[in-house]
């Protein structure tokens, strides 16, 4: 195995592609605006970023992206991979989104750039060890040993207070959930304090796990200042809770890393502001490349969105999302992180999710698609379970649906 870094990139340029991505590989590595002395060729070949590949892929008369570019200027597309020494960096988390996402999307000659595939020596396992529990972890914690953990997001988002949230949780324990998560926006504010939270919530849980024998996994939004989540987590930890919960855009690659180091429970993390990374197709990351440095950063659960969501995001997107979590990073290193589906998540998506990933190993959130049931929160909790089975049996959905109720009358609403 190779101890080069491998990063590939789509680049449009209006200048000689050559000469823009030798602009590139020295902006990120050993290069300079002048030429300077101790630029030795020596430096340059220890340390200096290599052009791997760079294919011409057409032309084009307008710029992806605003920038000062001159009269006439004709826009070349390409691939572009590049390479860089190990030792440059180390397996260094954060040096290495410095290295492979930094300056050189606010290049001159770049009018167009977005990192798409990453390749990492195994140095970097053995520096990060990824997720504590990942996919087997989960379902041990949750008791869900097959099958997809159907979960939820506690709703509204902000508003409910600890004694009006834990009702929602008593609520869906008694329905047969297996996962239940804070959303994102509720963390410790005056109306809803975390540890008020904590200690009414897992009142519910431990009394559901008194009467069905396994304790429903909550994802305690902790995100903070370190000290915070540190302090947060172990009061969890302390309640008997197993799950707790981080926005990684918030406390970025050092911040999840030390929590990993920290926490004794699954970490769920959320991708928000994911969108400001990878909406323009000419700027940013794919996410094949992006939730790689989380994983290795510890993420037990990682968001992919989910099919026929309320985003901007393609089903294609979410598919190729949840396969990159699903992949192993290396063989000798899987490092297991489960996807999470959700954003406007049916039973009617089950079988194209199924047949799309491959795997029931994910989490299955859905909001209006358990509550709005007629039946009420149990129906449909029941009716979702209903519509997996189907799916991983292979059996159409309104034919199952003809010998269970809830699966039926969860239909005309989904």
């Amino acid at each position: 195995m190779t101890d080069r870094i491998h990063a590939r990139y789509w680049l449009e340029t209006p200048i000689d592609p050559r000469r823009a991505a030798e602009t590139i590989a020295g902006e990120q590595s050993s290069g300079t605006f002048l030429a300077l002395a101790n630029e030795t060729p020596a430096l340059k070949q220890r340390s200096g970023a290599r052009i791997e590949q760079l294919e011409l892929l057409d032309t084009v008369d307008q710029p992806s992206l605003p920038g000062r570019y001159a009269a006439g200027a004709r826009f070349s597309r390409c691939r572009l991979t590049l390479s860089w020494p190990l030792g440059n960096l180390g397996p260094s988390l954060p040096n290495l989104m410095a290295t492979i996402a930094g300056n050189l999307f606010e290049l001159q000659c770049v009018s167009g750039l977005r990192l798409t595939d990453l390749r990492l020596p195994p140095a970097f396992a053995a520096a990060n060890p990824g997720p504590a529990f990942g996919i087997t972890g989960t379902r041990r914690l949750a008791g869900v040993a097959r099958g997809p953990l159907i979960g939820t997001i506690i709703k509204p988002s902000v508003g409910l207070g600890p004694e009006e949230t834990a009702a929602e949780v008593r609520q869906l324990i008694a329905g047969g959930i297996d996962f239940i998560k804070d959303d994102e926006l509720q963390a410790d504010g005056p109306h809803c304090p975390f540890d008020e939270r904590v200690r009414a919530v897992m009142r519910e849980v431990h009394a559901g796990a008194d009467r069905l024998g396994r304790k429903v996994m909550v994802a305690f939004n902790l995100t903070g200042e370190l000290d915070e989540m540190k302090r947060r987590h172990d009061l969890v930890l302390a309640e008997g809770g197993t799950c707790v919960m981080a926005s990684l855009n918030s406390l970025g690659l050092v911040g999840l890393r030390a929590l990993r180091q920290h926490s004794q429970l699954p970490i769920h993390a959320h991708r928000n502001g994911w969108g400001a990374l990878s909406r323009h197709p000419a700027l940013g990351w794919d996410y094949a490349p992006w939730q790689q440095l989380w994983r290795l950063a510890g993420a037990d659960h990682l968001h992919v969105n989910g099919l026929g969501n309320k985003f901007s995001e393609s089903d294609g997107d979410v598919v190729a999302a949840a396969r990159a979590v699903l992949a192993p990073l290396w063989p000798e290193a899987p490092m297991a992180t489960m996807p999470v589906f959700s954003s406007g998540q049916t039973g009617r998506v089950a079988a194209a999710t199924y047949a799309a990933v491959g795997s029931t190993d994910l989490i299955f959130a859905a909001g209006g698609g358990i509550f709005g049931h007629p039946g009420g929160v149990a129906a449909g909790v029941t009716a979702l379970r209903q519509a997996w089975d189907a799916a991983v049996a292979g059996v159409p959905l309104e034919a199952h649906a003809q010998a269970h109720g809830e699966l039926r009358d969860a239909l005309s609403f989904w």
